[in-house]
């Protein structure tokens, strides 16, 4: 039998799916606390009855948006590892960065509630928490800042995560700093790219120089 999440994913545009795509953008707007049943129907245009039917409670919804979200950066990472394999360092890191930052700024909710969940808790994080790890250790493998995928170093998930969080604050912050900036939509995304890699390129590639004249470079 298939699961709620399934039917939607299967058919977007059900009952079921445009709940689900309200509740992703709401989620990612207020977080779990600032979001309430009755926002989510309202923004449909059903009653709270009929989310209920198709979804359950809050917290069922909640982890069937974070599943879906999982499900999606991990199918896109993948796609990113396609194009970089076998490529120098430099230009992975370079493709990644703007493939990443892509596909960010087009679901802004995950980056939203990534940030949310640097501050927040609640029961219903479980499935979140334990993918992020291996979502960051994929990351580190196909930028070839680590040699292999599982037991990721420490210092490769670090590399990592200056990247992603540089990326998840650029995204969540735009309402924020575009007024300041005094830019549209899409200077904004291409000034972000540039000034990740900006800080990031310069440093990584240096990386590949270690790696090449130091074989325990992964072991500190």
């Amino acid at each position: 039998m298939k699961t709620p999440l399934e039917h939607a994913r299967q058919n977007p545009e059900s009952m079921k799916g445009k709940i689900l795509n309200s509740a992703r953008k709401l989620f990612g707007q207020y977080g779990f606390h600032g979001t309430t049943t009755r926002m989510i129907a309202s923004d449909v245009g059903i009653d709270i009855s009929t989310l209920y039917y198709h979804w359950g409670e809050k917290g069922n919804l909640y982890e069937s948006v974070v599943i879906d979200m999982n499900h999606g950066i991990r199918a896109k990472l993948m796609e990113v590892e396609n194009i970089i394999k076998g490529l120098p360092l430099g230009q992975r890191l370079e493709i990644a960065i703007d493939e990443l930052v892509d596909y960010l700024f087009e679901h802004p909710e995950l980056s939203n509630l990534t940030i949310f969940r640097y501050f927040t808790k609640n029961r219903y994080d479980s499935n979140f928490d334990k993918a992020i790890p291996e979502f960051l250790s994929d990351i580190a493998y196909s930028m070839g800042l680590s040699n292999t995928r599982d037991n990721t170093p420490p210092h490769a998930i670090m590399k990592v995560l200056n990247i992603m969080n540089s990326i998840h604050n650029y995204v969540s912050g735009e309402a924020f700093f575009l007024p300041m900036l005094g830019i549209k939509h899409k200077e904004y995304m291409d000034l972000t790219k540039k000034t990740i890699k900006l800080y990031s390129l310069s440093n990584f590639v240096q990386i590949e120089k270690k790696i090449n004249s130091d074989s325990s470079f992964y072991t500190y």
